[in-house]
């Protein structure tokens, strides 16, 4: 395969690193980067012929430019996340509701909101706070509430196997032997998703019953971006750990 052709069919965005399947080796070990329309590119398996990588340049428009700043400035928004004040730390006050869903509040970094009584699971980016996701315990509406404008999920755990699930509580769950729980906190996948669950080598689809034609939606458009996607059929959300849909998803030896 041509490796100009292969790099251009990625249609990189200026600043958007990949890591893909290798047109030489077929490992997906192959890293692109497009770095201000100098398109950067190395395999990091030894034994592979691209191995010592090589650039491309391109030419950038100006619509190129400017979402590339456009997108810094969001980024740099993320990072800059003020937690509200009234977010605390206060296990006492969300122990009723980690002791119903069996969540250890220390290990998750949970946090109580004082204004609206929710407990608060932070969405964390290298080790910094940069938007949150707050579950009411009471009857306050909405049940769920977004506190900044991240798209990126809210994930728990470690490991190169992601678990898409829909809320925060079944991330925590799952998320806390080998799998990694990925909560996409919404009802659909943003770029921010797709990015982020690009660095596993397979992705589970463990959507509530109810939400067939979703998984099967998810499941295409995560093709592109995880090498391996998988569809599992639950009888309910995981977080009720329902002993077949833990058999369910053990026996899928991943």
């Amino acid at each position: 395969m041509n490796v100009n052709n292969y790099i251009n069919d990625l249609s990189l965005t200026v600043g958007e690193s990949v890591r893909v399947k290798c047109p030489s080796c077929n490992k997906r070990e192959f890293s692109v980067t497009n770095d201000m329309g100098t398109i950067l590119y190395r395999c990091y398996r030894n034994s592979c012929n691209l191995h010592k990588g090589g650039r491309i340049k391109v030419q950038l428009s100006k619509n190129d430019i400017r979402e590339y700043f456009s997108r810094t400035t969001r980024e740099v928004e993320e990072v800059q996340f003020s937690k509200p004040e009234w977010l605390v730390k206060d296990n006492q006050a969300i122990e009723p509701f980690c002791t119903e869903w069996d969540l250890d509040p220390d290990e998750l970094g949970l946090l109580y909101d004082v204004k609206e009584n929710r407990v608060v699971f932070p969405v964390v980016k290298s080790g910094v706070m940069i938007d949150a996701s707050g579950r009411s315990i009471t009857h306050r509406l909405p049940k769920w509430k977004r506190y900044g404008k991240s798209d990126l999920p809210y994930s728990h755990g470690n490991g190169k196997v992601a678990v898409v699930v829909e809320d925060c509580i079944s991330a925590a769950f799952v998320g806390g032997g080998v799998y990694v729980g990925v909560a996409v906190l919404g009802t659909s996948l943003s770029e921010g998703h797709k990015r982020f669950l690009s660095q596993f080598s397979t992705a589970i689809i463990a959507l509530d019953p109810d939400a067939l034609p979703k998984t099967l939606q998810f499941t295409k458009e995560l093709r592109g971006y995880v090498d391996n996607v998988r569809a599992l059929r639950l009888t309910d959300d995981l977080k009720y750990r329902n002993s077949n849909d833990i058999e369910k998803l053990t026996a899928l030896g991943v």
